[in-house]
């Protein structure tokens, strides 16, 4: 009977979904670490996590009893996935159940950064009533900036033109007619679009090509004034350059929900003005976790069950055997 270990914490919906499917046992051992995570997996054939356990070359090294990893959420970042692949392990995640949330943040942190939210509560608390000093701008009219039109880049899109917003977007996977259909004007590049935004928000994820994308050159480039927001991945916006675009007045705003290295606690726009940083609270919500939860779940239990591969990042989907 395959057996699944759970790595991290993991919402009630998914526990029970796991332990309630037929033919499978389920262990839950989560802050794992080097030996101890190694041996749990020499013992399992698929495991479940979030971001919290690192399943690294190290740790898989030598399994041939592990069949399948499903990630309750996006990023893979925490798994060796070449690894992973050379060993025949199936890596799979679950990209849809995070989006929602992941969009009403970023739109959170817009009119956030624009209406000064954390530093008017803030004066508030310190016995002040500073209303002038806290003169901010309105989104209805401005244009946002849209890197990555995938699920979460729509949803933003589709929240940003209620609040009626003009946007613009750039996707080199999306054919420009398929964006156009989305109700975003497509741009060739991204530096076609920088001198046009009000606003910019990535949602890609973090590659060779992403890293460092808005760095010092495009933040010149940029309308000045502009406010940016990233909810995706750390390390798509040069930190050091944002802060120089705040301390000569190019940037009037930069929001942060994502950091190079996490946990973060030390950035050189902490505490500068006009700058709001969230500690990664993307997929914070209730709702989204217990989605991802579920989705994962349904992961393993079709792949043990049936044979079936769906949303893996490291294989081609199938579906079940004898189907």
């Amino acid at each position: 009977m395959p057996k699944i270990i759970v790595l991290d914490d993991l919402s009630q919906d998914g526990i029970q979904l796991l332990k309630s499917a037929k033919n499978l046992t389920v262990e839950i051992r989560t802050g794992l670490k080097g030996d101890d995570l190694r041996n749990a997996l020499l013992e399992s054939d698929g495991a479940i996590c979030r971001s919290g356990v690192k399943i690294t070359a190290d740790i898989l090294k030598g399994n041939t009893r592990l069949k399948a990893i499903a990630r309750a959420g996006v990023g893979v970042d925490n798994i060796d996935v070449p690894t992973a692949t050379q060993q025949g392990i199936a890596v799979m995640n679950t990209p849809g159940g995070n989006t929602i949330s992941t969009a009403e943040l970023t739109i959170a942190l817009l009119l956030a950064v624009s209406r000064h939210i954390a530093p008017a509560y803030q004066s508030l608390i310190e016995g002040r009533w500073d209303r002038k000093k806290f003169m901010g701008v309105q989104l209805a009219g401005k244009t946002l900036g849209v890197i990555g039109l995938g699920r979460v880049g729509q949803a933003v899109a589709t929240r940003a033109r209620g609040l009626e917003m003009r946007l613009l977007g750039y996707d080199p996977m999306i054919p420009a007619a398929k964006i156009k259909d989305f109700g975003v004007e497509p741009c060739a590049s991204v530096h076609e679009m920088l001198p046009r935004v009000d606003y910019l928000t990535v949602h890609t994820t973090l590659t060779p090509e992403t890293k460092g994308l808005i760095g010092a050159k495009e933040v010149q480039m940029l309308k000045k004034g502009a406010r940016l927001v990233n909810c995706a991945r750390g390390g798509i916006y040069d930190e050091a350059a944002l802060a120089d675009g705040l301390r000569s007045g190019q940037l009037a705003g930069v929001a942060l929900d994502v950091y190079p290295t996490e946990p973060c606690t030390a950035s050189p726009l902490f505490g500068m003005p006009g700058v709001l940083c969230t500690p990664h609270l993307g997929a914070s919500t209730q709702d989204a976790q217990n989605n991802v939860a579920t989705e994962a779940a349904e992961l393993l239990i079709n792949f043990f069950t049936t044979g079936a591969i769906k949303q893996s990042v490291n294989m081609p989907d199938r579906g079940p055997k004898g189907a």
